[in-house]
């Protein structure tokens, strides 16, 4: 598992992607706060699991890549078996333009109906290959939820995870932020498993 020192990271990210000139210590505090809260309490990004953990994952993911449909079901498990541990997911449409359609319209349904945004998730996860406007619309359908248009939240969002991922080297998905680890690729249910239970004595 590849180390992130999260110190480090929010620097770098801060100071890079946020500011033309730099940082007072003041300015610096605020945008490692704000990349901070944007990856792991970002009421805009979808997340499962405790209201108040210990540990929590950040996913980043694209519906139309098939090691996160291999990786997704871990997700739901794993805050299962593990109480103090929340997912947030963070959209990477790097395959194709439904990529980006997908996740825009996965995030609207998360702010507008939260409740049914595993539904969602989970179908849209399900489908083999690639998506096009059928298939989400079908994916949307089953889910109960109507999106006639993404909302213009969902791309701020996505560009934001753009940056973040591209600064922490981040170049395909699933990759998983496991407390100061980057889990990059799929691996094993056992093997997260085992990761995530290490990350959390670690606390």
């Amino acid at each position: 598992m590849k180390k992130i020192v999260i110190t480090l990271l929010l620097l770098f990210v801060s100071a890079q992607a946020m500011a033309a000139e730099p940082l007072t210590a003041e300015q610096e505090q605020r945008a490692q706060k704000m990349v901070y809260d944007f990856l792991f309490n970002d009421p805009d990004s979808p997340r499962i699991g405790a209201k108040n953990p210990t540990l929590t994952l950040v996913v980043f993911t694209d519906y139309n890549c098939p090691y996160c449909k291999k990786f997704d079901p871990y997700l739901e498990k794993i805050v299962e078996k593990y109480p103090d541990v929340a997912v947030v997911f963070k959209f990477l449409p790097f395959r194709s333009e439904s990529s980006l359609t997908s996740a825009r319209d996965a995030l609207t349904v998360w702010r507008s109906h939260p409740e049914q945004f595993m539904k969602l998730n989970e179908t849209l996860m399900a489908k083999k290959g690639y998506h096009d406007d059928a298939s989400i619309k079908e994916a949307l359908r089953r889910a109960g939820v109507n999106v006639t248009a993404p909302d213009d939240e969902s791309l701020i969002t996505i560009k934001r995870s753009l940056i973040v991922a591209e600064k922490m080297g981040i170049q395909g998905t699933p990759a998983t932020l496991i407390g100061e680890g980057l889990l990059p690729g799929w691996v094993p249910y056992e093997q997260f498993d085992e990761m995530v239970s290490d990350a959390l004595k670690n606390r």
